[in-house]
């Protein structure tokens, strides 16, 4: 995977596999935007990329966590819905406002393992890996609450 330096432009597409905090030089946390041909640094928080891409399409973050609130009831770490109509389903690895926060593309997940330190592998259908900070059943949990949420969002969206 090819790596760049920071970029002012870019875009969460449906080719977006990860949104990942990333530590400046400087000590600011910044984002490092994984995407299935390659990866490059935005200088902003992820949250606030996941916000912008949200309102990209229409909605805002918290919009998009109170709507999932709606369909699933789920209180914490909610998955949200960049942009259902093109399959752009995204789960936080622990609280959004958390520095350390990781927001994974549900569809760009193979499979995960359980790592050492309570850490999870998350292996990607391009074969790039990564390991993040959460347990392995909490990763699982993940992956179910997003699967759950896309087929009764999904339901909603096709219903005549």
């Amino acid at each position: 995977m090819k790596k760049d330096n920071y970029t002012s432009k870019f875009e969460v597409t449906p080719l977006t596999m990860a949104i990942v905090p990333h530590e400046s030089e400087e000590g600011v946390v910044h984002t490092r935007i994984m995407e299935r041909e390659t990866s490059y640094l935005v200088a902003s928080h992820p949250s606030k990329v996941i916000d912008g891409a949200c309102k990209y399409f229409g909605a805002s973050l918290k919009g998009r966590q109170e709507g999932a609130f709606d369909v699933c009831k789920f209180t914490h770490k909610v998955p949200i819905a960049i942009d259902p109509y093109s399959g752009m389903y995204y789960f936080p690895t622990e609280s959004p406002v958390s520095q350390t926060c990781v927001w994974i593309a549900h569809t760009h997940v193979k499979e995960i393992k359980e790592a050492k330190y309570q850490q999870t592998e998350v292996i990607f259908t391009n074969g790039e890996r990564i390991i993040v900070d959460v347990s392995f059943g909490s990763m699982q949990n993940q992956l179910h609450r997003t699967a759950q949420f896309r087929y009764k969002l999904g339901n909603r969206i096709s219903r005549p």
